[in-house]
């Protein structure tokens, strides 16, 4: 594992995450576009401190709870979320559903926003 591949690619997919897509209130300009580091330790349930050593690399192998986290956090796509945790040295999870919902199921469930809804799938598909 490349520490400076996974803190580059953490940088860069904390930079095009918009704020105001994943909850977060933005009430003055910003130098720089997408999350703060805050904000991502915020929305991923870790410290300030472990997003800044996993940026600047310091950090060699974040656990797959952490990873899944970070990937929740990101919004990252299924191809994203497996190189992260190429970058991070876990093995891919070939047992693994994909988060991906399909455009009519998506319409039924947001036709149904009044309602509690779950969307599942079964791994035998």
């Amino acid at each position: 594992m490349s520490t400076g591949e996974l803190a580059a690619s953490l940088r860069t997919w904390r930079d095009r995450t918009d704020p105001t897509e994943v909850g977060m209130a933005v009430n003055a300009p910003r130098r720089a576009p997408g999350l703060r580091r805050e904000e991502l330790a915020l929305l991923a349930g870790i410290s300030i401190d472990y997003v800044v050593r996993l940026e600047q690399g310091r950090t060699r192998t974040p656990s797959a709870q952490v990873c899944a986290s970070l990937a929740r956090a990101l919004r990252l796509s299924d191809a994203e979320q497996a190189h992260l945790f190429r970058l991070a040295g876990h093995a891919a999870d070939r047992g693994r559903i994909s988060r991906r919902i399909a455009a009519g199921v998506r319409r039924i469930v947001e036709a149904l926003h009044d309602s509690p809804v779950g969307v599942l799938d079964s791994p035998g598909r």
